[in-house]
């Protein structure tokens, strides 16, 4: 009786369609949680009351509410996955796709009558997460680095004491099904291209469900959502030539975590549909960003925290920093170029602003910039990174904020792996950090 119902509702939606006043399709990362709140709290912001979730099927949910008249309006969040938005964009299903990883060439190309999906006017970081790997809360092992975790996922590892000489039993996998960007995501950052998934593998559309079945599995391990560790227990990454971290706000929101991924919503006509502006608009506010903390992503609001810096790096830089703060993000640069991606180009107004608050003012801006040593020839890679510090530096400048200390070190601190493209974008970068 309850499917017939949702059935006929979604029928009636159809139906009805110009009560629809936005539709979101694509990454279950996204849809589960974070869009719901998102567009309930954008809902009440417009003025909208009644404002309430309803599923209509699974992993399909849409938001009512009244406008000022009392006509119900309704926005329609379809979450199966992240390439699932962009098929739904093409096909005029969708005035937004959700995406937990960047938009493919493949994707992009098959848009190209709205333009390049990449511009700043169709391409929008909405908040970051960290893709987590889990197991059971009473499996020992505290940290694996990114090589084993690969050889778990791929098969070369298939038992426990492989890893550990003090467990036993078969490993089980548990992963994310195919159309899911979490699933591109690890398999980019961890697995690599050329790897399968072990057969084998259990596969879920749902970040909830996965975790849930690993915490009641000792043999298991899997991978989710930052906010979706839930029951499970999260373990350290590390990779080649960097610490072990766990999945903690400060490094994802600086993607220095080794599963650091931004969550992404691609517009490809961002005026086509008023409401979606305005939407898009509230999300990248510091109240949208918000309630993109809490419904346990990572926001885009800048936070302050020392930090130790690792013995090892460059002398120089140890001693700026020692009694200083860095801040949550870290400016990044398309490969081989000084132009900031588009995250960064919004990345630079609201480190404008959050200087300009009360308590920070008189606050004195240090810039470090690094460059990764495939994009061009080693002495390059230091030229590099000072044309890329610089620039920022300008950028700032030009809106009113002089930093007080500006250095490049080429290469020489690498955050990540610079053997696969994931690492080596997020060794091209600017850090930016207060006195």
């Amino acid at each position: 009786m309850v499917l017939m119902w949702m059935v006929l509702w979604g029928s009636a939606i159809q139906a009805n369609s110009d009560n629809v006043i936005m539709r979101l399709h694509g990454s279950n990362t996204i849809g589960a949680k974070l869009a719901p709140k998102l567009v309930e709290a954008w809902l009440y912001k417009q003025g909208y009351t009644h404002v309430h979730k309803r599923k209509i099927a699974e992993e399909e949910n849409i938001i009512l509410a009244n406008d000022k008249n009392g006509r119900e309006k309704i926005v329609e969040i379809k979450s199966h996955g992240s390439s699932t938005g962009f098929k739904s964009l093409f096909k005029g299903q969708a005035d937004i796709g959700l995406s937990s990883r960047p938009i493919k060439e493949k994707e992009n190309n098959r848009l190209k009558n709205f333009g390049e999906m990449t511009r700043k006017d169709a391409e929008f970081v909405i908040g970051l997460d960290g893709i987590a790997v889990i197991l059971n809360q009473d499996n020992p092992i505290s940290a694996l680095d990114k090589n084993t975790i690969k050889k778990i996922f791929t098969g070369e590892i298939n038992r426990w004491d492989q890893v550990n000489r003090n467990l036993s039993g078969k490993i089980h996998i548990y992963a994310r099904d195919n159309k899911s960007g979490t699933f591109d995501t690890f398999k980019a950052l961890v697995m690599g291209k050329k790897s399968s998934l072990v057969k084998g593998a259990k596969r879920y559309e749902s970040n909830a469900k996965l975790s849930d079945d690993v915490s009641r599995d000792l043999l298991g391990i899997g991978f989710v959502g930052f906010p979706y560790i839930r029951n499970s227990k999260a373990i350290a990454v590390s990779e080649q030539g960097t610490e072990a971290k766990l999945p903690q706000a400060f490094d994802v929101a600086t993607e220095d975590y080794a599963i650091a991924r931004r969550l992404y919503m691609y517009v490809p006509e961002l005026h086509a549909n008023k409401n979606v502006k305005s939407f898009i608009e509230f999300c990248l506010s510091e109240k949208g960003q918000n309630t993109v903390e809490m419904t346990g992503f990572i926001a885009q609001n800048i936070q302050a925290k020392a930090v130790k810096a690792i013995d090892g790096f460059p002398q120089e830089y140890l001693n700026f920093t020692k009694q200083g703060e860095r801040l949550s993000l870290n400016f990044r640069f398309l490969k081989g170029s000084v132009k900031l991606d588009n995250k960064g180009q919004r990345d630079l107004q609201r480190l404008v602003k959050y200087l300009e608050k009360r308590e920070n003012r008189g606050r004195r801006v240090m810039l470090f910039g690094f460059a990764e040593s495939s994009e061009s020839s080693p002495v390059f890679s230091l030229d590099l990174s000072t044309f890329r510090v610089d620039r920022v530096s300008d950028l700032l400048v030009q809106n009113g904020v002089d930093p007080v200390r500006v250095r490049s070190y080429g290469d020489a601190i690498p955050v990540a792996s610079n053997e696969d493209p994931g690492g080596r974008n997020k060794n091209r970068r600017v850090e930016v950090w207060l006195q």
